[in-house]
């Protein structure tokens, strides 16, 4: 079996591969055409990361790195590269997006939406009728901020917090309308905000949350050149809600249970998996973080303050990250949970947990031990508890 993954040098793609190392024998990475050297930048991570020595040393002889443009047609390839490298394969992981929470929605559409057509374009030109593996997000909810979003639901009656949420939307529509017109299977995987305790460093791709610091770091430089005018830790008003409630989960056991998920057989149609923590992190926890990112007390407050700041009137143009702090609702994962049991062995993320990802960044990192369990190739099916 051979296996095309894009996003390979992304934050979850990294993990992605690593864990399909481990039961493929090669792969082929679908490498932006100008985001450099690619196999560097994975094997750099491995290092990092603690990967053995054998792995590093296999791995020119185990990736076959093919430049690619998501944006054109064909993958940017000639129609006989593209044809050969459609049938070819036999599965093919689409990871590859972008997450700018601030961007307008033309960008993110070229990357997300159109990008996931081409691959869908890929996967129907192959003579060997590759399974697809789309990885969305669990945000294609959207605005809805109470309640309970299931797996099987789809749509944009609640609006969205942001245009990235609504790219991630409308690609997957356009997922299922590309599996309806081919009878084709597609896996659709919706991981929650995926974190890491792994120390930062400038060879690693940075996760979500080291946006924010820099939003905080950049704000705080702007306004009135240190941003700290009277007190020491100014206070500064955030809008959400005092129960608010955010996913987040470990970047490797995301990608564990992703892969362990493709391992089942596809049901014909689109089968859809929320791949989210069992125990969601309080906004006060959140809160609890960015006042140890920056030099300032936050306030929760339920509505946006008519005096507002310089520097609370400049943070609210970062809506895209300011919203979640309302949010109350729950992922339903009823189908993970069902096949690899609770997710106890999941470990908990907390304000410990997150500095360890967001600390200063480091010219070195250790070789870190593991942080979670990591479901085992064959669990056993237990029912939601």
């Amino acid at each position: 079996m051979h296996v095309a993954l894009t996003g390979a040098t992304g934050f979850l793609g990294l993990r992605l591969l690593r864990h399909l190392l481990a039961s493929q024998r090669s792969l082929t990475v679908l490498a932006h055409a100008r985001s450099g050297d690619a196999l560097t930048r994975i094997t750099r991570f491995l290092e990092l990361s603690g990967a053995p020595d054998t792995l590093l040393a296999e791995l020119p002889g185990r990736l076959r790195i093919v430049e690619t443009d998501l944006e054109r047609p064909r993958l940017g390839l000639s129609p006989s590269g593209f044809q050969e490298l459609a049938d070819g394969l036999d599965a093919i992981w689409h990871s590859a997006g972008s997450i700018n929470l601030q961007d307008d929605l033309a960008p993110l559409r070229r990357v997300n939406v159109d990008g996931t057509r081409h691959v869908l374009e890929l996967a129907a030109a192959g003579g060997r009728k590759p399974v697809v593996h789309h990885v969305s997000t669990a945000f294609v909810a959207g605005a809805r901020r109470d309640g309970v979003a299931y797996e099987d639901e789809l749509d944009d009656s609640h609006g969205f917090e942001n245009a990235y949420e609504r790219s991630k939307y409308e690609a997957e529509v356009l997922v299922h309308a590309w599996s309806r017109a081919h009878g084709r299977p597609v896996v659709v995987l919706r991981p929650s905000i995926l974190v890491t305790d792994l120390p930062p460093h400038p060879d690693l791709p940075p996760h979500p949350l080291q946006v924010v610091e820099k939003i905080l770091r950049d704000s705080l430089s702007t306004v009135d050149g240190t941003g700290l005018p009277g007190p020491r830790r100014p206070v500064m008003r955030l809008v959400g809600h005092p129960h608010g409630h955010l996913n987040l989960l470990p970047v490797e056991y995301a990608a564990a249970v992703m892969v362990r998920l493709a391992d089942r057989p596809p049901s014909g149609g689109v089968d859809t998996y929320n791949v989210v923590h069992g125990h969601d992190v309080p906004v006060s926890t959140v809160v609890a973080l960015l006042e140890r990112l920056a030099p300032l007390t936050f306030d929760v407050v339920a509505g946006k303050p008519d005096d507002a700041s310089p520097l609370e009137a400049l943070l609210d143009f970062y809506p895209g990250f300011t919203a979640y702090l309302s949010h109350r609702r729950r992922f339903d994962d009823t189908r993970v949970r069902t096949l690899f049991g609770s997710s106890a062995a999941e470990r908990r993320v907390d304000l410990d947990y997150l500095w360890s990802g967001l600390g200063p960044v480091r010219p070195t990192v250790d070789r870190p031990t593991p942080t979670g369990a990591v479901p085992p190739r064959n669990p056993p099916a237990t029912a939601h508890p």
